[in-house]
């Protein structure tokens, strides 16, 4: 299961689970076209993919995406928390508003479908959750004081997650990714990302294939002893 797979990293995540054979329930909130065009390049591709409208931030959301995911499919194993949203601005005029809902995509909806992907998970005794942190929740980034708040606390759920459902066979984990190629980049001046470029040791950015490769792994069978661990995918940024 899949949140915000829509998104960049989101959509790329959902590709390479199904190319590793997992079936695919998709998770979007905003754009049903751009769902459902992966779960069509998934379909083609010989893979499963189901969607599922739901807006994770409320707890109706989080339970009738889980709920759906178990009966379409039996049983639930993999929940990618990647479903994020930006309000961006200086925190001096950021709105109320907008803080609020950016800690309730971002972090509170992590929260809620991981409280319900937890209880299929226990009773099977075995589950991988992946968080999507970012490195704004490593090392802050100004104008973005709600994002990074909600993104430093990923970790922390994440950390406190995996010491409560370790003993059953579910791993919690991170990945902070680094700066990502995506629409909003596409917008960005030249100049500011020759800056970007340059706080980056491998002087490039990363791609969504390299975090999804990522979160792969850590749902894999292979990283059963790695939990409460944060990966940062930033070319050496942080």
């Amino acid at each position: 299961m899949v949140t915000g797979a829509s998104g960049t990293i989101g959509s790329a995540a959902a590709r390479t689970l199904a190319e590793l054979g997992a079936t695919v329930v998709l998770n979007y909130n905003r754009n049903p076209d751009g769902a459902e065009a992966i779960a069509g390049a998934i379909r083609q591709a010989g893979g499963r993919a189901e969607l599922c409208a739901a807006d994770v931030s409320t707890p109706e959301g989080a339970e009738e995406l889980t709920g759906y995911a178990v009966k379409q499919l039996g049983r639930l194993d993999i929940l990618v928390n990647n479903a994020g949203i930006t309000r961006d601005g200086l925190a001096l005029r950021m709105t109320e508003s907008d803080w609020d809902a950016v800690l309730d995509t971002n972090l509170k909806g992590a929260f809620l479908c991981s409280k319900q992907a937890l209880r299929p998970m226990l009773r099977q005794r075995w589950g991988r959750i992946v968080n999507v942190s970012s490195v704004a929740g490593l090392v802050g980034n100004p104008g973005q004081a709600n994002y990074s708040a909600a993104k430093a606390g990923l970790i922390g759920l994440t950390r406190a997650l995996a010491r409560e459902v370790a003993s059953r066979n579910v791993t919690v984990n991170a990945v902070a990714p680094g700066y990502i190629p995506s629409a909003i980049w596409d917008d960005v001046a030249e100049e500011a990302k020759a800056a970007v470029l340059a706080q980056i040791p491998m002087g490039r950015t990363g791609t969504p294939q390299e975090v999804a490769s990522a979160i792969a792994f850590l749902a894999s069978e292979e990283a059963s002893y790695i939990t409460g661990q944060v990966l940062a995918i930033d070319g050496g940024m942080t």
